[in-house]
């Protein structure tokens, strides 16, 4: 789920970006998916994804039209400098041209003409401004510390399902469990993997492994290439495309041993916060959308990949709970095919699932690491200053990178790891931040352009309802996620 989408930001087709905005948002969240559909129920799960597609599209359609307005904005601020250094340049000559000139402020900003008399559209997305950068303009000072705490811990939470991510997949697979036999047997922590070793204890052997081989990277830079983007996206389609075309084949064959219930209110919080952390891209949309080189499909190239999203989701989650017991769904999807050798009786294939998410996830977590430290560092940097070697080399990467080992050392639920990351930090960043980004975006523009002019990207959800709307459905959400997961704390 991390940022950068281009190296460069080389422009590419509409196509082409409607191709990355699936691979963006579809990642780990959806193998941990079929489980919490699962545990809410069937006719629960439809509805409330249904409804949570909705609410990501809209808030999409927010952060477009506030990357417009910040466009917007900056040019408005560079014409205004450019127009006080012409002033300037000139006073010198007639004090009669300096009284005859304009106000800068006074001046509507769509009137300026190119060279030519090409009409210039300041709405144009052409520079890439990032959720921080507008958080920056039109944000207070304390808005912009909320802004990047939001992000901070989002952030740390990504790095902790990946950090428990990988570990589980690498003790899956090490520890023998692909006899043929073990479709049906729910293993526990303590049950031995080799020799005296449990599986909790081969699990942090790997945990180990994973941290001394990729934190290092989080001390230097880490980007995504464009050829491993391609291979880690073959390689989860590959997946993906396997595990639905094998549940389908036995549920055909009418050998589906699941029976899900239509409804069970005690998963819906952790689905809610599930479907949140999947249908995640509203961070990275502006390293997405800016390159795009024809903008004036990219509403409907949105409403088209979220549809499709939908429908993704909807049939991995449903062949899922219908082709396995609920019991013995895994958090991670792709381990249900690994032990069971009556959906999956090709060894090679088998280890193939087992081992994907250890793939694609190892080659993310240098770069959201990263990412997270740049923010740790924007978020204490004051204007002038420099930060000493030993806090920029050392003590950064460091507070970037203990917290996730720690808390994947103290746990491998990752249903709940998601749940949680997506309930909260990612209600934040999905719904909370897109709405008050276009809500004072909007506010800001008013005194540079007026309210005659139209913003070409803005949102079909316009009205000033629909932003109230979702920061009150994000608010009702954390209350009801949290006085969940306290009742579940006093049932216990």
């Amino acid at each position: 789920m991390a940022g950068g989408i281009t190296e460069t930001g080389e422009l590419y087709s509409p196509y082409v970006g409607l191709v990355y905005m699936f691979n963006l948002i579809v990642g780990t969240g959806a193998l941990t998916m079929p489980k919490a559909f699962a545990q809410a129920g069937w006719a629960v799960s439809l509805a409330l994804i249904s409804f949570l597609a909705f609410m990501s599209y809209m808030t999409t359609t927010f952060v477009i039209e506030a990357m417009a307005a910040a466009n917007a904005q900056l040019r408005w601020k560079r014409r205004e400098q450019e127009e006080v250094q012409d002033s300037d340049s000139t006073s010198d000559y007639s004090d009669d041209d300096v009284q005859g000139r304009s106000e800068p402020e006074m001046k509507p900003i769509l009137s300026v003409q190119r060279t030519g008399g090409g009409h210039v559209d300041h709405f144009d997305i052409v520079e890439r401004v990032e959720m921080g950068q507008m958080a920056s303009m039109f944000f207070n000072k304390v808005g912009v510390n909320m802004f990047y705490i939001c992000m901070v811990v989002y952030l740390y939470g990504d790095l902790a399902i990946y950090a428990a991510a990988v570990p589980i997949s690498l003790m899956e697979v090490a520890c023998g469990n692909h006899s043929c036999s073990a479709g049906s047997v729910k293993y526990d922590d303590t049950d031995l993997c080799w020799g005296p070793v449990t599986r909790k204890d081969a699990y942090k052997v790997f945990l180990s492994i994973f941290t001394v081989m990729l934190g290092p990277f989080v001390f230097f830079d880490a980007q995504k290439t464009k050829y491993l983007q391609i291979l880690t996206s073959l390689m989860r389609w590959i997946a993906f495309t396997m595990m639905i075309i094998l549940a389908l084949i036995r549920i055909g064959k009418d050998r589906g041993e699941g029976h899900p219930r239509m409804a069970q209110i005690s998963g819906v919080p952790n689905l809610f916060g599930v479907c949140v952390y999947s249908f995640m891209c509203q961070h990275s949309l502006p390293s997405l959308v800016t390159p795009i080189s024809d903008k004036r499909r990219v509403g409907t190239l949105v409403v088209c990949d979220y549809v499709l999203i939908l429908g993704f989701y909807g049939l991995l989650s449903f062949t899922a709970i219908f082709c396995f017991d609920s019991s013995l769904l895994h958090d991670m999807y792709t381990l249900n095919f690994t032990d069971n050798c009556d959906v999956l009786d090709i060894p090679a294939l088998r280890y193939f699932l087992g081992l994907f998410p250890v793939f694609t996830i190892s080659t993310n977590f240098p770069i959201i690491a990263v990412t997270l430290r740049n923010n740790w560092k924007t978020l204490f940097h004051r204007d002038g200053g420099t930060y000493p070697w030993v806090v920029d080399r050392i003590v950064f990467p460091l507070i970037t990178l203990v917290p996730p080992i720690i808390v994947a050392f103290c746990t491998h639920n990752l249903e709940s790891l998601v749940g949680i990351t997506g309930a909260y930090a990612g209600t934040g960043i999905q719904y909370v931040i897109p709405a008050l980004l276009v809500y004072y975006g909007r506010r800001h523009l008013v005194p540079m352009l007026g309210t005659d002019e139209v913003n070409k990207h803005r949102s079909p959800f316009r009205h000033t309802f629909w932003v109230w709307f979702v920061v009150v459905w994000a608010t009702f959400c954390l209350m009801f996620v949290t006085a969940n997961i306290i009742l579940e704390d006093t049932k216990k």
